[in-house]
């Protein structure tokens, strides 16, 4: 734990990582607090309203349960176990579960479409998927693609070709030895989009829950503190949502509240927040520029911290932020293959808007040439972060050619461009690939473009972000069609529920734009920058 300061240099030269040889992220983030006191971890929140309180106790049965039935299914140290939920009391069980037993989770966004979760599921070879009935009718189409998914779990209920959840759980024992990994050892993949290929699944030790706790520490003005109480609309199968708020949380025993809303409404989130005496929050700058939006206010949020990051919020939302809530909003910065390397708390230093921040303890961020080789102050090039550290990814998972690309000597290359000031803040200043950044979410083009060569009219593709005023960049699609078909809005939206459909919804193309051509290098390859340019 970071010691309370307000001197940001003492903060980070006293700083040192404490890494043991062994830990598991299940004993960390739940044995721990499961002392028989009905200690308090979650609280599970209906759209309807309706609640449950979820103690550490039972999170340690249920997955205790949970990993039983696993191994006597057959899954051994180092299998795969997906987990196709939304934020629920399920979604965490299975993780801990999965930790405890020495297998690695894979989570899986619940707005993916057949394609995105096919990819996924053969890439990482998972042997067990736990999902809920939409989620099981998603698979049933593709299930016979998917030769070593062996066992499918479902928690609402049966279905034709899974087992239901919780009473497979009722018939195993509630006591499991929880196996004694080491630090370095795999416990999570999450997928990442890249700009060319097929996404990359970024392999995570179980020290990754410690390399992330300095910044959500800081972030967090110091958590934890008497009556924090953590909160994020951003789905749990992002690290963000994982390792920004739910295991940060649980490391720390601060409750979390789980709130599976099928879309931001910005009064039931204030509502909310409200209701439940939330602390702490992860807000993505667009849940934060819809509240500006809809000027909401309630005078029963009391508001502790508010940690936000993706993309820059500016003056004029940072202003907002500290006039609605009375606390300034920090930002951080970081990425799947290594989260949460930079960040803000005021009073270490002041918020300058428009800069990600300082470098988190235990983290050197440097601004690099693509070499590895450090840049003086003020000169713009590539982010990149000095290694070891426990944040830091394993490897992309049977990538061992991307893998190699991400590294210069002993700096990860984020491939995101910015500058460092003479005091130390860093500043984004652009994508060093075609990344889309949008409503939080970094989309790459690629699979989007694969996605839509697959419908019967188009016959050249090319996806990029153009300027949005609530998402910071929405998808665009640039379309060359077949002959035979004619561009209207009613081909458009078409291909738009397709995107929906196959891929993610999310990920979709909310502007379509038919073209005769599309611009290219002398070697074919589609030139981005001039169709961003058109915007």
């Amino acid at each position: 734990m970071l010691q309370e300061t307000s001197d940001y240099d003492q903060l980070t030269r006293d700083f040192r990582w404490d890494i043991p040889a062994q830990f598991n992220i299940a004993v960390a983030t739940c044995d721990r607090h499961a002392d028989g006191s009905g200690r308090l971890a979650l609280i599970v929140v209906e759209e309807d309203g309706a609640s449950r309180r979820v103690s550490f106790d039972e999170l340690r049965e249920h997955s205790c349960r949970f990993a039983n039935v696993l191994k006597a299914d057959g899954l051994a140290r180092g299998d795969r176990v997906a987990v196709f939920l939304s934020q629920s009391l399920e979604l965490p069980v299975v993780h801990l579960a999965a930790f405890r037993a020495g297998l690695v989770s894979v989570p899986l966004f619940t707005l993916f479409g057949e394609d995105a979760l096919q990819f996924r599921l053969q890439n990482s070879g998972a042997k067990a998927l736990v999902t809920d009935a939409v989620g099981l009718a998603k698979l049933a189409r593709i299930r016979d693609r998917l030769p070593e998914l062996k066992t499918i779990y479902v928690t609402d209920g049966g279905g034709t070709g899974a087992r239901p959840f919780w009473p497979t759980l009722e018939r195993a024992s509630d006591q499991f030895p929880t196996v004694a990994t080491s630090s370095d050892d795999p416990a999570i993949i999450i997928y990442t989009s890249g700009t060319t290929g097929n996404p990359k699944g970024a392999l995570h030790a179980h020290r990754v829950l410690l390399g992330h706790l300095p910044n959500v520490e800081m972030v967090h003005g110091f958590l934890p503190k008497p009556g924090d109480v953590m909160w994020t609309p951003a789905d749990w199968a992002w690290i963000g949502g994982l390792f920004d708020a739910l295991f940060p949380a649980w490391y720390h025993a601060v409750p979390v509240i789980g709130y599976r809303a099928r879309k931001f409404v910005p009064e039931a989130a204030m509502q909310l927040m409200a209701d439940y005496n939330v602390r702490n929050v992860f807000l993505p700058p667009t849940a934060l520029k819809l509240m500006r939006q809809a000027n909401v206010k309630h005078d029963e949020v009391k508001l502790r911290s508010i940690l936000t990051g993706g993309e820059s919020l500016g003056a004029e939302l940072l202003d907002w932020v500290r006039a609605t809530f009375g606390i300034d909003a920090h930002e951080i910065y970081g990425q799947t293959e290594c989260n949460l390397v930079v960040g803000n708390n005021a009073k270490l230093f002041p918020i300058r808007p428009g800069s990600m921040g300082k470098a988190t303890p235990g983290f050197q961020v440097l601004i690099v040439n693509d070499r590895g080789e450090e840049l003086p102050r003020g000169a713009r090039g590539i982010i990149g972060v000095r290694q070891p550290n426990p944040c830091t990814m394993i490897e992309y998972w049977r990538n061992p050619e991307a893998t190699a690309k991400k590294f210069a000597g002993d700096v990860l290359l984020t491939g995101d461009l910015g500058t460092q000031d003479e005091d130390g803040y860093f500043w984004y200043a652009s994508r060093e690939d075609d990344v889309i950044t949008s409503a939080g979410y970094r989309i790459g083009p690629a699979e989007i473009e694969d996605t839509l060569l697959k419908h019967p009219a188009v016959a050249l593709a090319a996806v990029v972000g153009i300027p949005d005023p609530v998402r910071t960049e929405a998808v665009k699609a640039w379309i060359v069609l077949r002959p035979g078909f004619v561009a209207n809005d009613t081909l458009s939206r078409e291909i738009q529920d397709f995107v929906k459909v196959k891929l993610a919804a999310h990920e979709y193309p909310r502007h379509v734009e038919f073209t005769d051509t599309l611009p290219m290098t002398a070697t074919g390859k589609v030139l981005r920058r001039e169709l961003r340019a058109r915007g």
